[in-house]
């Protein structure tokens, strides 16, 4: 081709690249996510991601407090990941290695420890720093929690102080009513909009989790429970304290969600363990608006559960959908 025909022809290429770079730059984030997905649920085993992007960097903001920045396609977008019961707080290996994960996928991700969901205990006190950090920078956010990390996450996302800045809020087997949580792990049973179930739980996670919330469980309940009196446990809960209920109910992302400016989108596996997935049925119905449901057969509480391959091809896929739509908030 000549020089002459070149220069003619490099205003229209020059206009083919800048319109074929938004699909460009969807495609590298499809993969991307992808690749978070596929490392993330397989627990590491294939390590996608890590193996085509740089290690991100950790920096430590305060004691409690963490940053993890990597390469990021553009400027990288502010996301806050709210952990669920964690001993570690922000140093929980699980916790650590998502939060590298999702920077190595392009985003600025901060951690905190939140001290009651450390030692297992449900506090409305553990939105006051994902509050302050939500208030460190201008946002727009978005905020990632994991299971009854929806508590302090929704409390946050709902404080008048914050709540323009986030933009999406995930939340990964969240609950929805604290009380029901509540009623759920002490007798397994769940209920909600003619859905209904029992789980069988670990005598001693029970247990632990009692010993921890004692402001939750009294002292009829403990007895009731102590005594393996399922018919007791459930009159005692029915009977709880006006103070308890209270609690409960500050506790409970059905409140808070009406507050919530953010675009909500709950995730839970049909067989969650933890925490039933009624409860997010219960959360989105608090609020249709602006919340997207999305219920898999091929996740557990958080992670990967075994099922036939047709399925967990279209779990992927909405899955990866979801998050394409994080990185693209």
């Amino acid at each position: 081709m000549r020089q002459p025909e070149v220069a003619r022809r490099l205003p229209a290429l020059a206009l083919a690249l800048v319109l074929a770079a938004p699909v460009a730059r969807d495609v590298v984030s499809l993969a991307l996510s992808g690749a978070f997905l596929i490392e993330f649920l397989t627990g590491g085993s294939v390590r996608m991601l890590t193996a085509v992007t740089p290690a991100p960097v950790r920096e430590r903001l305060d004691a409690s407090a963490d940053r993890w920045r990597g390469v990021a396609l553009g400027a990288p977008r502010s996301l806050l990941l709210v952990h669920g019961y964690a001993p570690a707080g922000k140093n929980e290996p699980r916790l650590v290695r998502a939060a590298a994960l999702l920077a190595r996928a392009g985003f600025d991700v901060v951690v905190p420890t939140l001290p009651g969901l450390a030692q297992g205990r449900l506090r409305p006190e553990d939105a006051v720093p994902v509050v302050r950090l939500l208030a460190s920078r201008p946002g727009p956010w978005a905020v990632v929690s994991v299971s009854i990390g929806a508590a302090p996450a929704f409390l946050a996302a709902a404080d008048v102080s914050v709540r323009d800045r986030v933009r999406v809020l995930l939340a990964f087997g969240p609950h929805g009513s604290a009380f029901e949580t509540l009623r759920f792990w002490l007798t397994g049973r769940f209920a909600f909009d003619g859905v209904a179930g029992y789980r069988t739980h670990d005598p001693a996670l029970v247990r632990a989790f009692v010993d921890a919330n004692r402001e939750l469980v009294d002292d009829a309940t403990r007895a009731a429970l102590t005594a393996g009196d399922t018919a007791g446990v459930e009159h005692a809960l029915q009977a709880l304290s006006p103070e308890v209920r209270g609690l409960l109910d500050r506790l409970s992302p059905t409140r808070a969600i009406r507050d919530v400016r953010a675009r909500v989108v709950l995730v839970h596996g049909y067989d969650d363990p933890a925490v039933p997935y009624t409860e997010s049925l219960r959360l989105a119905a608090a609020r249709p608006a602006r919340t997207r449901l999305v219920l898999l057969h091929t996740v557990g509480h958080v992670e990967a559960a075994p099922g036939p391959l047709s399925r967990a091809v279209r779990d992927g896929i909405r899955l990866l959908l979801v998050f394409h739509a994080l990185r693209t908030a």
